[in-house]
């Protein structure tokens, strides 16, 4: 008779270890708990090989849906193909019409549903318009009235070069959830309890979130941090932040391979992110990480009547 102990390994991301046990995530299949005590030995693991492939095909209206998925606004309303969306004003993003397609109605109705919808929730009446996607004659109108604000450019990149980026990967904790910590140095933090909980709740929206934090000294807030959404082929990254002090020491780099590997592990790839056009700084270092423009889009805000 055999009463050698039977041992099982768990391989994936250790997302929780606390007085309740150990969750881990591994690469397919729900999340593994057990007890502390069941630990007999644990060890890191290389990032994810990411496989070379060409990036996804997606036309830029469907990889603004694909975006919006993945930014998901806590209420949401259609108007024919466009989306109507509202989250307390925590984002433009989150609280914008996507107009992609057709609102189903002339052109003057639709943008009086939109005033009054977003007059009902006390929020300024704002579009999102993409180049190409949304009507031609929307941007003519909006251009007219000189509505157009932040102006942004969508790029994209295959995954694969981005896990090998940066080092020092085992600094970086990833979590499904943002923590008191990794809020901390998320820069649209408020005060206002309304928008904190339409911040979570967008925040942790979308088919597979991640968060990445890069831990800071004792009783600091985390020196650098990252959010990631996977939706098939695509991953998103945003949130990409890091302690001024910090900076040009290759932190933004490392939290993307990290964030990059779970998503290669996940089945993605491809990468894309948002950028103003006028964040430079950003847009010369995602040049560098091999990203190129997909497609554009900007805000506009009607005026009221």
């Amino acid at each position: 008779m055999n009463d050698r102990p039977v041992f099982r390994d768990v391989i994936g991301v250790l997302a929780r270890w606390d007085d309740l046990g150990l969750t881990v995530v591994p690469r397919t299949g729900p999340e593994v708990s057990f007890p502390e005590n069941l630990l007999v030995a644990g060890k890191p693991v290389p990032l994810f090989p990411a496989r070379r492939a060409p990036l996804p095909v997606s036309s830029p209206a469907e990889l603004q849906r694909t975006a919006a998925r993945g930014w998901p606004a806590v209420e949401q309303e259609p108007l024919g193909e466009w989306t109507l969306r509202a989250s307390a004003g925590f984002t433009r993003r989150a609280n914008s019409v996507q107009t992609l397609g057709d609102p189903g109605l002339p052109l003057p109705e639709a943008l009086d549903v939109v005033r009054d919808w977003y007059a009902a929730r006390g929020l300024p009446a704002v579009l999102e318009v993409t180049t190409p996607g949304s009507p031609p004659e929307l941007a003519d109108e909006l251009a007219r009235l000189g509505a157009a604000e932040a102006p942004t450019m969508i790029r994209v990149a295959p995954l694969a070069g981005l896990v090998k980026l940066g080092s020092g990967h085992d600094r970086v904790r990833l979590s499904r959830t943002a923590d008191a910590g990794w809020l901390s140095r998320y820069r649209r933090v408020t005060g206002d309890p309304e928008v904190e909980r339409a911040a979570h709740q967008v925040l942790h929206g979308g088919p597979s979130v991640w968060f990445a934090t890069v831990p800071g000294a004792p009783g600091q807030p985390p020196t650098a941090i990252g959010r990631c959404v996977i939706d098939g082929p695509w991953a998103c990254f945003s949130a990409i932040e890091v302690d001024p002090p910090a900076r040009r020491s290759g932190l933004a780099s490392t939290v993307m391979a990290v964030l990059a590997a779970r998503a290669a592990e996940e089945g993605a790839t491809g990468a894309y992110l948002q950028v103003e056009v006028e964040n430079t700084g950003a847009i010369a270092l995602y040049d560098r990480l091999g990203f190129t423009t997909s497609h554009t889009y900007h805000y506009a805000g009607l005026p009221r009547r």
